[in-house]
């Protein structure tokens, strides 16, 4: 049964549910356009390429998928756990642009964290970049630290900045 919060729900789906696909093209078009001058060679095909392959998810290491939905079924949030050689990885957390400042990203965090201690996890990782403040003042106000940034983003996305949050043992 999905969770109600405030006035929206957290509901768990499948990483190819369709209101999930589309979040993450929403942030795709925005990551775009946030990093376009940022990242060394963008637009070839090559830095592409890698920076492609280092930020890929494969669907049979998603463990988790949360949205946050409105009243009538929109998607207002993201966000995934995948298993990553042995960590709990937090991916792909977007907000719709219009859906910001309603404490979405905070319940769906919640929800993930969640998720993960139940079923044993110890932390969680994430990775996120030079040209998101929002994300990292909303890690930080969760309890995430800043670590050193592991693979796959150390040579493809130098620019990165991990963190990780410990969890409560259960």
């Amino acid at each position: 049964m999905p969770e109600r919060i405030a006035d929206f729900t957290l509901e768990s789906v499948a990483w190819s549910d369709p209101r999930a696909v589309a979040m993450r093209a929403l942030m795709d078009v925005e990551m775009s356009a946030r990093y376009a001058r940022r990242v060394p060679g963008f637009g070839d095909a090559a830095a592409d390429d890698t920076i492609t392959a280092a930020l890929a998810v494969d669907p049979a290491d998603v463990v988790a998928t949360v949205l946050a939905l409105d009243t009538d079924g929109a998607a207002l949030g993201h966000a995934s756990l995948r298993m990553l050689r042995g960590d709990w990885e937090v991916k792909r957390v977007i907000v719709a642009s219009e859906a910001r400042g309603r404490g979405v990203a905070l319940a769906i965090m919640a929800e993930l964290a969640r998720i993960a201690s139940a079923a044993g996890a110890s932390r969680l990782i994430l990775q996120t970049g030079d040209r998101q403040p929002e994300a990292v003042a909303l890690y930080e106000k969760l309890g995430y630290t800043p670590i050193a940034i592991y693979e796959p983003y150390v040579e493809a996305i130098p620019f990165s900045l991990c963190f990780e949050k410990l969890l409560p043992i259960r």
